[in-house]
């Protein structure tokens, strides 16, 4: 059954009740027995199950009030936390969740913590109302990680929650955990193998899988928008589930192509093995409200970055000096943590008036728990305040392709992958994705005049505030879809040159 038929089924089961008709009461069943909470800024799913006034949670946020909201809505008693791997990409509300609700938290086999936890075997069972959910060890993206088998009242197969081992379309990627193993990303490339093929292929093809990320998480490659799936559709169409694959076959295509992970990747697992503070508290200091004069006096501290999550527009139009663009808008928790290298940073924030708590909680979840309070009123009380501001000279993308010449110096920020398929012919590429480990001051003169362009503009203008702080002037940004510069003519495939290797 692929999602789009689960859809539709949900769908239907709408209708017929409008029209006080039957429906299939075991699908009923299931979907009201697990729940999927999506989170798209992380692409992200983190899972409710719940059956006769008990309820389990599997991967949850950082922060706990979907989980117990829910749990109060529906009157059942969250019961086990189950754990499917340590996460690199977000900080897991595990802890505190455990805390305010007296749940256990539950991992796999190898899953070494800092913290009171159940440390599952390979193949025991733990009961949640009239389910039952089986720990199945598939080691490969990490060596702890953790497929959850939920079995229905009968012990019949449903469905796996495969945290990264299996995504839709995608498997984990095996390069996470190599130094903390010692292990090579082959290595562990060659147990997911064998964890796919000895404990999630054999299941029935119409159990459901249920993975913690989809399209646009970097801990895979080549992830389906869809958040769900069938064993036996998946079967069909993942790469890494062919029948006729060999380990070696596996390996190499597993393990092609992957770009560096995020610097904060490390610094979320250890915090998720050796434990955080409480998001509440992280809430309270970031939630302070500074008048113009409180802000300026902290801002004049040089270790504190004053981060703009406003609109790319607004930012461009006028933002505090050397002010640091990440907009809420875009991926804007996955930027915090690739480019913002210290977890610790002290951050003063500039955000729309209503959108201070999503930035704080935003950061929170990626575990940037030291914003020190935000710019009461916003940019506009900075700006009537008579405060030192600036602006970036933005074009249109029609308006670049119009003005465009090859004497220009243009920068491309966006993924290796990207710019290989198809870019502007005079272009050279420097991803944002590694803006961190880049000398900018080797590679860019503050002489030039450099124009910079990406998919949307949302990375470009990120890079430009990026370089503006580290004193470029001479920077034009181009705002806009890409697709036009494709059909204007001006863009080519193959290579050119890069700033990256």
């Amino acid at each position: 059954m692929s999602p789009s038929l689960w859809n539709a089924l949900k769908t239907v089961s709408a209708i017929c009740n409008s029209l006080n008709l039957l429906f299939p009461q075991k699908i009923l069943e299931y979907m009201q027995q697990v729940e999927q909470i999506y989170t798209s800024c992380l692409a992200q799913g983190s899972y409710f199950i719940e059956s006769n006034g008990e309820a389990a949670v599997i991967d949850p946020l950082r922060e706990t009030f979907p989980y117990i909201q829910r749990a109060k809505e529906r009157g059942v008693k969250i019961k086990y936390i189950f754990e499917t791997h340590f996460h690199a990409d977000f900080v897991s509300g595990h802890l505190d969740l455990s805390k305010e609700t007296g749940a256990p938290i539950v991992y796999g086999p190898d899953a070494q913590t800092d913290f009171e936890k159940i440390a599952a075997e390979d193949g025991q069972t733990f009961s949640v109302g009239a389910l039952t959910i089986k720990v199945l060890h598939t080691p490969g993206h990490t060596p702890e990680s953790t497929t959850y088998l939920l079995l229905d009242e009968e012990g019949r197969e449903h469905a796996i929650f495969t945290g990264d081992t299996l995504f839709i379309g995608d498997v984990g990627r095996p390069d996470l955990a190599q130094k903390a193993t010692n292990l090579t990303q082959e290595d562990l490339a060659g147990w997911l193998y064998d964890s796919l093929r000895s404990k999630i292929m054999p299941l029935p093809d119409d159990v459901m899988i249920y993975p913690a990320h989809g399209a646009g998480s970097a801990c895979g490659k080549n992830m389906s928008s869809e958040t769900w799936d069938t064993l036996g559709n998946q079967k069909q169409k993942n790469y890494a589930l062919r029948a006729d694959m060999s380990k070696d076959e596996f390996i190499a295509e597993v393990t092609d192509g992957l770009m560096a992970p995020p610097q904060y990747f490390a610094k979320n697992a250890a915090l998720n093995k050796q434990g955080y503070t409480s998001i509440n508290d992280a809430m309270a200091k970031g939630l302070r409200a500074l008048n113009v004069e409180e802000f300026s006096q902290k801002r004049s501290d040089s270790s504190v970055l004053v981060l703009d999550v406003r609109d790319r527009w607004s930012f461009v139009s006028g933002h505090i000096t050397n002010s640091v663009f990440i907009g809420l808008d875009g991926g804007f928790a996955p930027w915090v943590g690739a480019l913002i290298t210290d977890i610790n940073q002290k951050i003063l924030l500039v955000a729309e008036s209503g959108k201070e708590e999503e930035a704080v909680r935003r950061l929170a979840r990626v575990g940037y728990d030291n914003c020190i309070g935000y710019l009461d009123g916003g940019f506009e009380t900075w700006r009537a305040a008579d405060q030192e501001i600036s602006s970036l000279k933005t074009l249109k993308m029609q308006e670049f392709i119009n003005a465009y010449k090859e004497s220009m110096s243009v920068l491309d920020v966006r993924k290796p992958s990207e710019y290989e398929t198809t870019h502007l012919e005079t272009a050279i590429n420097l991803p944002l994705d590694f803006f961190p480990d880049v000398d900018l001051s080797s590679e860019l003169s503050k002489d030039n005049h450099y124009h910079l362009h990406c998919r949307s503009g949302y990375r470009s203008t990120v890079a430009s505030s990026i370089l503006m702080l580290k004193g470029y002037r001479n920077l034009v940004n181009v705002i806009g879809s890409f697709n036009d510069l494709k059909e204007s003519g001006l863009s080519v495939k193959g290579s050119c040159p890069s700033l990256v290797s």
